[in-house]
């Protein structure tokens, strides 16, 4: 059985009628068609460039093998941990 056949969908009601869709006009005033785009009226600010220059990349060169030697320890000491513990 089909939905469609076991809900009957009723036409439309003849009294319920409504007036004609009436738009104001427009608020501006201005009677040729305008638009404006939020992006155009409310341009986002462009953030400075994360290049050579920034010092988070900077930072990053700085703190790179230093992070690099302090991983490689760890990872030496729990090897030398797991071999003692077998």
């Amino acid at each position: 059985m089909l939905a469609a056949e076991a809900f009957a969908v009723p036409t439309r009601d003849p009294s319920l009628k409504h007036d004609p869709v009436v738009l104001p006009d427009d608020p501006t005033g201005i009677s040729e068609p305008h638009d404006i785009l939020a992006a155009e009226e409310f341009a986002m600010p462009v953030g400075r460039p994360v290049g050579e220059g920034s010092s988070l990349a900077r930072t990053a060169r700085r703190k790179g093998p230093f992070v690099a030697a302090i991983v490689l320890a760890v990872v030496m000491g729990l090897r030398r941990l797991r071999s003692r513990a077998r």
